[in-house]
């Protein structure tokens, strides 16, 4: 086939800018000025060995047919016996915090459930990993391994951040084995996704897939700055919306559940919602766009006794702006029991300041159980120190013993149980009221962003 005139320019075109690209790459130095070019490789070759990989491995339940539990129906099909549990397995990531203790921060959700968590480090080392102690409200668990020739990541200050920063992403994605992938700081203090009950999140768009949870967010100085734990995807997989925990609080979660194996969160004694523009019109104020107003104050509580009242508009807590009612909480919620705290409020278009100290939330807790099949599961009051405080009615699961029937039953830790026999829940007593009636109650569980009914015969 001939090639007309217009063709063969084209072509010749065509050519002449591959060779000039192939000229230019080949001619890239490998230094400027007697130094080279910039690389994360430094940064790397320090961090990397603290980042290490999660495996986890959780017996789980078979359900089977009534029918092939009958010994005779079994034999006389000739059906062999079926195995009543499985094992399923998990993957995630961790990163090194104490080298000489041994201590290691990953996501409540990467140990959850687990029977047996394995942890392998950059060496190669596959050690067996202890579960100090985990808080579903932030996502955030400890682990301790061996402390043998162990490398720890130094810990940046998360609240100097700026969107912008250059930062670094290690971990397991996918079950790969460990990879980094770079991006910068997208946002700052993002909350009221529904992810974790307490949020105050970094976004970044460093790469961030499925096995990445657990594991660090560097800066360029190879210091940790957050604990990877959430991607925003509609397909599972990375499109540039990824979420980490700041290191300055999972430092003091930490912190909290090394010492005493829970979070102890105080309490304030108020309620409060956003400020919106038609509120700040109402209360005549010139701010129009952040902050949370008081609804409630609880008598006798710290805020009743530090002059906290309804109407009062909160706009910083110790410093940190307050932008909505889900910053006032978050703030609240992550202060420990016996911290000093200052709001700033505005009432009747003036500033004041407000001193209090946290208190200590007193939670009423019941290990009896609803029903038979409700065995061992810990069952609380939903207090101030729930995220869900003032939202909702009803009781959460504390705690649910591995095996127990309560576990076999799908109740999970942080489960809050709305109604039972489609009779609204307000406290412990009336729970245990409503349970009486009858052998087969429904209970309509709240988890997360979702809800679901539980049949229990």
């Amino acid at each position: 086939m001939r090639l007309s005139r217009p063709w063969l320019a084209t072509l010749a075109g065509f050519y002449l800018i591959l060779i000039n690209s192939l000229l230019v790459n080949a001619a890239l130095p490998v230094a400027v000025n007697g130094e080279q070019l910039p690389s994360l490789a430094p940064v790397l070759e320090r961090s990397t060995p603290a980042v290490v990989n999660v495996f986890t491995r959780t017996r789980v339940k078979v359900e089977e047919n009534p029918l092939l539990s009958d010994p005779f129906f079994r034999r006389f099909f000739d059906i062999p016996q079926q195995p009543r549990q499985r094992d399923t397995q998990g993957l995630g990531s961790g990163v090194i915090i104490d080298a000489k203790k041994g201590y290691i921060l990953t996501n409540n959700h990467v140990i959850q459930k687990a029977d047996v968590i394995t942890v392998t480090l950059r060496d190669g080392r596959k050690l067996d990993a202890k579960l100090i102690g985990t808080d579903p409200e932030t996502d955030v668990a400890v682990l301790q391994v061996p402390a043998n020739n162990l490398t720890a990541l130094p810990l940046a200050d998360s609240d100097a951040l700026r969107v912008g920063d250059f930062v670094v992403a290690i971990g397991n994605p996918f079950g790969l084995g460990q990879t980094v992938t770079s991006g910068i700081v997208s946002a700052l203090g993002r909350s009221g996704l529904g992810i974790e009950g307490y949020e105050d999140f970094i976004q970044t768009d460093a790469s961030i897939n499925p096995g990445n949870s657990g594991g660090a967010l560097v800066n360029l100085r190879g210091e940790l700055i957050g604990i990877n734990t959430a991607i925003f995807s509609r397909s599972g997989g990375n499109i540039g919306i990824g979420f980490a925990i700041p290191i300055n609080m999972a430092r003091d979660i930490m912190q909290q559940l090394v010492e005493h194996g829970e979070v102890q969160r105080g309490r304030l004694g108020a309620q409060a919602q956003d400020l919106t523009p038609e509120l700040a019109a109402a209360f005549k104020l010139k701010q129009k766009d952040s902050g949370a107003v008081v609804v409630k104050v609880i008598p006798d509580s710290p805020a009743d006794k530090a002059g906290l009242r309804v109407g009062d508009v909160v706009i910083n807590v110790n410093q940190r702006q307050v932008r909505s009612a889900d910053d006032l909480r978050n703030f609240i919620g992550l202060l420990r029991v016996g911290t000093h705290v200052r709001l700033t409020v505005l009432r009747k278009g003036k500033q004041h300041l407000i001193d209090a100290r946290i208190a200590r939330s007193v939670q009423k807790k019941s290990t009896a159980p609803l029903h038979s099949r409700l065995k061992g599961a810990v069952l609380g009051s939903l207090d101030e120190g729930h995220p869900a405080y003032g939202q909702i009615e009803g009781v959460v699961v504390l705690k649910v013993e591995r095996g127990s029937p309560a576990a076999q039953a799908g109740l999970r830790p942080g489960d809050i149980i709305t109604s039972i026999n489609q009779q609204t829940v307000h406290d412990l007593d009336e729970a245990f009221e409503l349970a009486k009636q009858g052998e087969r109650i429904l209970l309509n569980i709240r988890r997360g962003r979702s809800s679901l009914f539980i049949v229990l015969n």
